[in-house]
């Protein structure tokens, strides 16, 4: 005869969890989260300060792509502005502008909407960091060199609230663009600056 019954016998065990160990897990867990969210938070703020490095050293070179391609000279023009098509005659330079514009350059300073190659919003992942340039603008030549040619590397350097590795971007006066950490050396690792 077959059991349809599916009681569990006396001697078989119940599982599930009772509301003591419910509880010790969710106290275990809960400190383990108390433990891990400073280290978390700087890892956010590092990771927002890396995201505005390298969008902004995209955009140089982007800039210096589009120099050696169209082979005319380009302007990269760090700014706090919206950089739209719009924007293009209008946008001011700043040394503290965590956005950024490309634009084919005009030695009159007067710009169309047609002038304008790409743009990037300090909306787009660069909230809370800090950036501190050499200067705001760069000239990009038809060979990929610097207009005017400046006397020496000029630095950008972004950093933020809570970011415990700061970053830099260099450009040399041959026009060769690179990411480094100011805290590393340039003697001990490729990374250093």
């Amino acid at each position: 005869m077959l059991n349809t019954c599916s009681r569990p016998s006396p001697t078989e065990a119940i599982r599930g969890f009772t509301l003591i160990e419910l509880m010790v897990t969710v106290t275990i867990f809960g400190i383990l989260l108390a433990l891990a969210m400073p280290s978390y938070s700087q890892w956010i703020a590092n990771s927002r300060a890396r995201t505005t490095t390298e969008a902004i050293q995209n955009g140089l070179m982007l800039a210096k792509a589009e120099a050696v391609q169209r082979n005319a000279k380009v302007q990269f023009v760090l700014t706090s502005g919206t950089p739209i098509a719009a924007n293009a005659s209008s946008i001011t330079a700043s040394t503290t502008g965590t956005a950024w514009m490309a634009r084919i350059y005009r030695s009159g300073g007067t710009y169309a909407s047609a002038d304008f190659i790409q743009g990037r919003s300090s909306a787009e992942g660069s909230t809370n960091t800090t950036v501190s340039a050499g200067q705001s603008t760069f000239v990009f030549t038809g060979i990929g060199g610097l207009f005017p040619i400046p006397g020496a590397t000029v630095n950008i350097n972004v950093t933020g609230t809570g970011v415990s590795r700061p970053l830099r971007i260099t450009i040399a006066p041959g026009g060769a663009i690179r990411m480094c950490d100011p805290g590393l050396s340039i003697a001990t690792t490729t990374m250093g600056c």
